[in-house]
């Protein structure tokens, strides 16, 4: 019933909307520091998350710093150009309501990410409330550029609907 509320009502859509719009100011100014700003270098961020990786209670779980040991760290230019990029691009998602079920998800990946990195800052806080964007599905980019995108979609690709709801009836 809640979900249903979520995805369809014109209310939970203004609701979302709001959300959307927190969130993707949060991410955007962010972002806009780090490309901005005195030049952004994930290094210490990486490597104080493998040293939080040891101990009694370590606050990094291994296969994490593992991860971060084997791939983050030797790539540390790459994630140092994608964090801020990805960041601001979420940001404007969001705001625009233009993909914004697609930039909400790589806002969630980037939350646990840097969770799994020992950090809790107010990454928690934009899981949860990126959640009711997820769910919200559609309904979350009612309000913004979705509305024309679905549109132009449907109209341009009427095939791509019916295929999708046909695959969708063979799997259930």
């Amino acid at each position: 019933m809640f979900i249903h509320f979520l995805r369809t009502n014109k209310i939970a859509a203004g609701i979302i909307t709001v959300l959307r719009l927190y969130l993707g100011y949060s991410w955007l100014t962010h972002g806009w520091e780090k490309l901005t700003g005195e030049g952004f270098d994930a290094s210490g961020f990486l490597g104080f998350a493998v040293k939080n990786a040891t101990g009694e209670h370590p606050a990094v779980q291994s296969w994490w710093a593992d991860f971060l040991t084997n791939f983050a760290i030797p790539n540390v230019d790459l994630f140092n150009f994608l964090v801020p990029v990805g960041e601001f691009a979420i940001g404007l998602g969001l705001i625009l309501g233009c993909f914004t079920k697609t930039a909400m998800f790589f806002g969630l990946a980037m939350n646990f990410s840097f969770m799994f990195s020992g950090t809790t800052s107010t990454n928690p806080q934009m899981v949860l409330l990126g959640i009711f964007i997820i769910v919200a599905g559609a309904n979350a980019g009612r309000i913004g550029l979705d509305y024309f995108v679905s549109k132009y979609i449907t109209e341009r690709f009427p095939n791509l609907n019916k295929l999708s709801n046909n695959t969708l009836n063979r799997a259930a």
